[in-house]
């Protein structure tokens, strides 16, 4: 039975953490010198392809961790001690999404859609792991297509505050998009929590 409660839930955890709003002002820096044309076709490329690296996670990332005898609680332990991490960033409005070097290493290239924009921004570590965890939750035949439409949602939206980045930033400015860092930041935090209680007590429970 399809539980539009749990969907939201989790369609609202993935769009917390990959947080496109906070990758704003780095895509603007990468595409400072991008006509209106390139910059929207960035911004499609980026999407698209961080929906297929978080696609691909998804489906290959549980067989993954089989090979490597990683159980999903520990997963479930290390992913929200990550989120935590990346909570207390969005917090204090340090959203460590990318380092100053890397950036300038991406504008010396023609194309930034996929380094650094798809990975690490959109879809990294926390994103990945989220995903999996996600995909985790039940029969993989039911889970796949529901997170994989979960994915494209958050994409989606990520298009969309790429595509409306230039009149986003002008209309929140730094005072804006710090204030949503920090409600992001708090949600990040909270799924954190409760990643690490749902994986201590597994672990508990086989002990």
């Amino acid at each position: 039975m399809f539980d539009l409660t749990l969907f939201l839930k989790d369609a609202l955890s993935l769009l917390a953490i990959v947080e496109p709003l906070g990758a704003i002002p780095v895509f603007l820096t990468l595409t400072s010198s991008f006509g209106p044309v390139k910059q929207i076709r960035t911004a499609k490329r980026a999407t698209m392809a961080g929906f297929l690296i978080l696609l691909s996670a998804l489906v290959f990332g549980k067989w993954l961790l089989q090979i490597f005898g990683i159980s999903l609680s520990s997963i479930r332990v290390a992913g929200g001690l990550m989120f935590i991490v990346m909570g207390m960033q969005l917090v204090i409005s340090e959203p460590v999404k990318i380092t100053e070097s890397e950036i300038e290493e991406a504008e010396s290239h023609s194309d930034v859609a996929v380094v650094p924009l798809a990975l690490p921004i959109l879809s990294g570590p926390g994103a990945m792991g989220a995903v999996i965890l996600l995909g985790s939750k039940g029969a993989p035949f039911i889970q796949i297509p529901k997170v994989g439409l979960i994915i494209g949602i958050v994409m989606f939206v990520s298009y969309i505050c790429f595509r409306l980045a230039r009149p986003i930033g002008k209309k929140l400015g730094v005072t804006g998009l710090n204030i949503l860092n920090r409600i992001s930041g708090l949600i990040v935090l909270a799924i954190g929590v409760e990643f690490i209680l749902a994986g201590v007590h597994e672990i508990w429970k086989g002990l």
